[in-house]
């Protein structure tokens, strides 16, 4: 493991210049966005400094989003951006300021919050060797920590595990084999969790002793693992890549998708029983994410919807990107719900037809 602060990182610069960015958009009365101060090493031998100072200060007549558009830095591959999320009257999310944590020309994916906000593990990949290792983001240092350095293997998807004890991962081992892995909070102590059960993709903990699994295969199907006795079961399949916790239940939700191709997001009970209907998918997209206090959470492209856990609620939208051409895959709400990390791509150039 090691340790890179804000006050000396001269070693950590190699490939790309630091760079000073200021973004401020507003698109809608109760969505702002700008690139905040914040400085991250996002890994080996490559640090961007973001900083902003955004005031929307509107003239009587108001002033159209694209006028206040400084500056942006469009993500390269795959970038962590985060924001603050309050709630409108109603109770409904807002998404704040977002700041881009790893801005650089490769993969920092799978954001997931500490148990107690006061951080995050993400997947970034060196491109120097290939090398993917879980890194882990301080708030109050605003320093990064690598978490696993295990080559030939890379590390993935780094989830809390249940009993505080460390984090479980998606290994992928030399052989190219993908199993559900722990480590230590340090990321020492690796040891195989559920040896026969392979290849894994994703996962989440419904208690200590059992954990749903994506198991890839054609179709890739949900399985549900047992440790005490080291099997899983097959549950359903053809589902998405996306699954959660569903906060204050032992149950898990997942997206299912049908031949039509549409896509219907399951909560599985956690005590038991059969999957049952939440919604129907946004755009029959995949990921979603759960606020404290049971919003359902999606993206779509630039645009990100909020549905409350209720059987005849609706999706609303409650933030658009479009004038900075972002496509918004993963995203992760904090414990506390204070925070909402995404992550981010550039739209796809649009290029003229012959």
């Amino acid at each position: 493991m090691s340790k890179i602060s804000l006050q000396d990182h001269s070693d950590y610069l190699s490939n790309f210049n630091v760079k000073r960015v200021t973004a401020c958009v507003s698109s809608a009365p109760d969505i702002a966005l700008g690139l905040g101060r914040r400085m991250i090493p996002a890994i080996s031998l490559s640090l961007i400094s973001l900083t902003a100072s955004c005031n929307f200060e509107r003239s009587e007549e108001g002033r159209d989003a694209e006028e206040i558009i400084q500056t942006f830095i469009s993500p390269r591959d795959a970038d962590i951006l985060i924001a603050d999320l309050s709630y409108d009257s109603e109770g409904i999310p807002v998404v704040g300021a977002l700041t881009n944590l790893t801005q650089r020309p490769d993969y920092d994916n799978q954001p997931y919050f500490t148990p107690d906000a006061s951080g995050i593990w993400y997947t970034a990949n060196d491109p120097q060797n290939g090398q993917s290792d879980i890194w882990r983001y301080d708030f109050a240092t605003e320093s990064v920590t690598r978490i696993t350095q295990s080559a030939p293997e890379s590390e993935y998807s780094a989830t809390a595990l249940p009993d505080g004890s460390g984090i479980s991962v998606i290994r992928v081992e030399a052989d190219s084999m993908q199993r559900l892995w722990r480590f230590d909070l340090d990321g020492s102590n690796a040891s195989l969790i559920l040896p026969q059960i392979a290849p894994v993709g994703y996962h989440k903990w419904i208690n200590e002793s059992t954990v749903a699994m994506f198991v890839l295969g054609n179709p890739a199907t949900l399985q549900v693992g047992d440790l005490e006795t080291g099997q899983a079961r097959i549950l359903t399949e053809d589902i998405g890549r996306s699954i959660h916790n569903i906060p204050g239940t032992e149950d898990i939700s997942y997206v299912q998708r049908h031949e039509d191709g549409s896509a219907t997001i399951m909560r599985l009970p956690g005590q038991g029983g059969p999957p049952e209907r939440i919604s129907e998918a946004v755009s029959q997209g995949d990921f979603h994410a759960w606020t404290p206090d049971h919003f359902l959470l999606m993206t779509d492209g630039p645009l990100i919807f909020a549905r409350r856990y209720e059987p005849e609620a609706s999706w609303k939208q409650i933030a658009d990107f479009s004038d900075l051409h972002l496509n918004l895959s993963r995203l992760a709400v904090s414990p506390d719900g204070t925070q909402i990390a995404l992550v981010a791509e550039l739209d796809a150039l649009e290029l003229p037809a012959n």
